[in-house]
């Protein structure tokens, strides 16, 4: 029997298992949130009801406790990602966070007048709005990466983009609207052969592929929590230590400082120069028992499930008639973008929700990307470890009513 026909690690996950709208629920959003296992959402309860205290500093047992647990999970995600030291890995409050804090403290400080940005068509808002502010602060220029129909980048046209003026790169690894794995090594060391700088956007990837900054060479690489079965209000951004090194304070606050005084304050060490005032303990705490879920599962599993239920998925959406996908590349993530011919994306997902289907519905906050589809939106089934067989035939059969429903 195959792993989507009985999907042993449903029960992991407590969302799944309830009626909604009548209907058993099928989850297929994984892509905007993944859903939590049981071990997290006890964990993070254990500290608000049994361990409740602040971080670092602490010299009692919950303090001492919380610390403990909370720089296990630095030590844990160091492992995941590969990174040559712990003090690489610094919190944030999510990818767009990290993306921020770079375009602020690198890109603001140490790119000049002029200078060039390489994004892709493909981006996410998030990757998009912090280089434009950015760049219109420092007069820098941003140029777009061209894709093709199937959703890939053209290589070759990145090439010719890299000129002796582009400084900075920033791409994402796994396209959230599309579902494109992008081949970010490659495009990593073309970039430095040219002398620029890249961020890679990891949101999408991380709880799918192996991720090994060390073996990318990234020189910045970004995540978040609840992404990877961890909660909301977390990431992560790893950067190259002579990098950091050389950047400024994003924030400025409590245990990011050495010594204050009133005329000149100095910085602690990393990762703390960039992880002011009181973290959210709880999510860090809760992110690192993410990992050990994922560690437990295996990523050749995940990837091996995710894998048969794209499959399954894509033959039989592309059964119905008058349904068309997005996102048709050589190397993909578990992502089915679609459309479905005089039927607009929002009264699809309407509609299926009828049902008891949960998919995501609008530009994915990729708005350059559904303007080079020549759509305003799409809807978008995304699965992950949890998701089996059954999910995917409740969506058909959901969109099969919705072409009876419109004739």
């Amino acid at each position: 029997m195959s792993l989507i026909e009985k999907n042993p690690f449903r029960k992991d996950f407590p969302v799944i298992d309830q009626v909604i709208q009548g209907k058993r629920l099928a989850y297929l959003d994984s892509a905007a949130t993944t859903l939590k296992p049981l071990s997290v959402i006890e964990e993070m309860d254990r500290y608000y009801r049994l361990e409740t205290s602040n971080v670092h500093r602490g010299l009692y047992w919950l303090s001492e406790n919380a610390t403990t647990k909370f720089e296990a999970t630095r030590d844990k995600i160091t492992k995941l990602i590969n990174a040559p030291d712990r003090k690489l890995v610094i919190f944030t409050k999510g990818t767009t966070e990290a993306v921020n804090l770079v375009a602020s403290t690198f890109v603001k400080n140490f790119l000049d007048e002029g200078d060039e940005i390489l994004l892709s068509q493909m981006e996410h808002h998030s990757n998009i709005v912090p280089w434009q502010l950015v760049a219109e602060m420092k007069n820098l220029k941003i140029r777009v990466i061209p894709i093709n129909a199937k959703g890939e980048i053209i290589m070759e046209e990145y090439k010719k983009l890299l000129t002796p003026k582009v400084k900075f790169v920033s791409v994402v690894h796994v396209s959230n609207a599309l579902g494109t794995i992008n081949p970010v090594k490659e495009m990593i060391a073309l970039a430095h052969q040219n002398g620029a700088k890249v961020f890679i956007d990891g949101a999408q990837s991380i709880s799918h592929i192996k991720v090994d900054v060390q073996d990318l060479d990234a020189d910045f690489y970004a995540f978040s929590g609840h992404k990877m079965f961890g909660p909301t209000g977390v990431g992560v951004l790893f950067g190259k230590e002579e990098l950091l090194e050389q950047m400024p304070p994003y924030m400025g606050g409590g245990d990011m400082i050495d010594v204050v005084t009133f005329e000149k304050t100095t910085y602690n060490s990393l990762p703390h120069k960039f992880e002011a005032g009181t973290p959210s303990i709880s999510a860090v705490i809760g992110l690192g028992k993410a990992v050990d879920y994922i560690n437990e599962t295996g990523l050749t599993k995940i990837h091996e499930i995710e894998e048969e239920l794209l499959r399954y998925g894509t033959e039989k959406l592309s059964s119905i008639e008058g349904l068309h996908i997005y996102g048709t590349a050589a190397q993909k993530a578990s992502v089915i973008s679609f459309g479905m011919d005089g039927l607009h994306p929002q009264d699809i997902a309407t509609l299926v929700d009828k049902e008891g289907v949960a998919i995501r519905t609008g530009h994915h906050c990729a708005q350059p990307l559904m303007k080079f589809l020549c759509v305003p939106a799409t809807c978008r089934a995304s699965f992950s470890v949890y998701n089996n067989k059954e999910d995917i035939d409740q969506l058909y059969n959901a969109l099969l009513k919705v072409k009876r429903i419109f004739g």
